[in-house]
């Protein structure tokens, strides 16, 4: 069992950077694939990126690839989501997940209550 717990979102203007990070319960911690995913307003939840149980790989969506970077602290439990250059279509709320690596949200068995970022125009 893994418990999620998201931070670091609010309101910032667009073009400027945050740092989301995600603290998770539970000794099993390294052995999860971790992603991110966000929800906007009437919108599907969508991918965002995932990185393995090691960090040796990661994945982008294509509309945040080079402004995005998913890192984690296995001694820490935590995983983080770099964000910068941030647009309005990045308005969300992003969710951390833990479980099989993928881009699917199906692929992860355990989820954060979600982070509110707020991306000003």
């Amino acid at each position: 069992q893994v418990q999620l717990v998201e931070s670091g979102g609010r309101l910032v203007q667009a073009g400027g950077s945050l740092r989301l990070s995600c603290a998770a319960s539970g000794r099993t911690f390294s052995s999860y694939a971790m992603g991110w995913f966000r929800q906007a307003p009437a919108k599907e939840r969508e991918f965002v990126t995932a990185i393995n149980y090691n960090g040796g790989s990661t994945y982008y969506a294509d509309s945040v690839k080079g402004r995005f970077t998913i890192s984690r602290d296995n001694a820490k439990n935590a995983v983080y989501l770099q964000m910068n250059s941030l647009k309005p279509e990045d308005t969300a709320i992003y969710y951390c997940a833990a479980g099989r690596y993928g881009l699917r949200a199906d692929s992860y068995d355990y989820w954060g209550q979600g982070t509110q970022v707020t991306v000003s125009s």
